[in-house]
């Protein structure tokens, strides 16, 4: 078991409800976040990014300009400004699978469906810093392996191709966030 030092780690949190805003970033600073920012759209979130380079996206699914989706597949470019590999939770009142399904496949790495809780939001986070999923790139996808089980003996009709992939191992949080009490 770790402990985490929040106040190591930079969130970017975007919404268009000032109210989840609000409720996230007082989450956070109880966790012991002290670096957090805020965005009401997609477009601004992205400038935002490229700005403050923060650790951890926490974003809305449905928003103005462009939404988290969108949001996503931009930070996963691998040639953009910032940071491709830093992990993106996203927050969305629709959770049904196929939802899940196109949000992984745009390289979000954890899922929480609203109405969230402090448990649900620590666990994701806890997870994406301590548990870190190895960056895939093929021609058409850049970004954390979507399979959370790695057995080399499976053989379903969901098994990656021999096609060129490309295995990165992203940069861990947890050297950075670790608390030395």
């Amino acid at each position: 078991m770790y402990r985490i030092d929040f106040n190591k780690l930079r969130f970017l949190i975007c919404d268009d409800n000032p109210h989840m805003r609000r409720i996230l970033r007082t989450l956070l600073h109880s966790f012991g976040a002290r670096e957090v920012y805020e965005a009401e759209d997609g477009a601004t979130a992205l400038e935002m990014y490229t700005h403050y380079v923060p650790d951890i996206v926490i974003t809305d699914w449905s928003m103005p300009i462009f939404d988290g989706l969108e949001l996503a597949q931009m930070i996963r470019q691998p040639e953009s400004k910032g940071n491709p590999y830093a992990p993106i939770i996203m927050l969305t009142g629709h959770s049904e699978k196929r939802r899940v399904t196109v949000a992984r496949d745009a390289g979000v790495t954890e899922f929480l469906a609203k109405p969230i809780s402090a448990k649900g939001l620590y666990q994701r986070i806890m997870n994406v810093v301590a548990n870190p999923r190895p960056f895939i790139k093929t021609k058409t996808y850049f970004g954390p392996d979507r399979r959370r089980n790695t057995t080399n003996t499976y053989i379903g009709p969901e098994r990656r191709g021999s096609g060129e992939v490309e295995v990165l191992q992203q940069p861990s949080l947890l050297e950075k966030a670790r608390s030395t009490i």
